[in-house]
């Protein structure tokens, strides 16, 4: 898997809108300068995982989301993640797919 810096950076430039925040006011919330927030914000700075997590807290969103856009404790997450599973497949492993599901969704599990 492939880290795509330019969504990461898109995400953080979002959530970081979202609060009315200034890059300037970013980068004091972590201590670096407003260039490196914009290069981050644009994908063509590398961002390590402390630094990735230290923005993360500062802005009040999970990793998880920055990295991937997705957030596992949201109602529904998996709605996305199964739908852009799906969009890739062939008809054929669709119906698969669907076959599947539906024999879980009747399947009788013990506890």
């Amino acid at each position: 898997m492939d880290i795509d810096y330019k969504i990461i950076g898109q995400r953080i430039k979002e959530e970081r809108r979202k609060l009315g925040w200034s890059q300037e006011r970013l980068s004091e919330e972590i201590d670096v300068t407003t260039v490196y927030i914009s290069r981050v914000e644009r994908g063509t700075s590398q961002i390590n995982l402390k630094r990735l997590a230290q923005i993360s807290k500062a802005l009040g969103t999970s990793l998880e989301y920055l990295v991937g856009g997705t957030v596992t404790d949201a109602p529904n997450y998996l709605d996305k993640e199964l739908y852009e599973t799906l969009i890739t497949c062939t008809p054929a492993k669709q119906r698969l797919i669907y076959n599947i599901a539906q024999i879980v969704s009747n399947a009788k599990f013990v506890s």
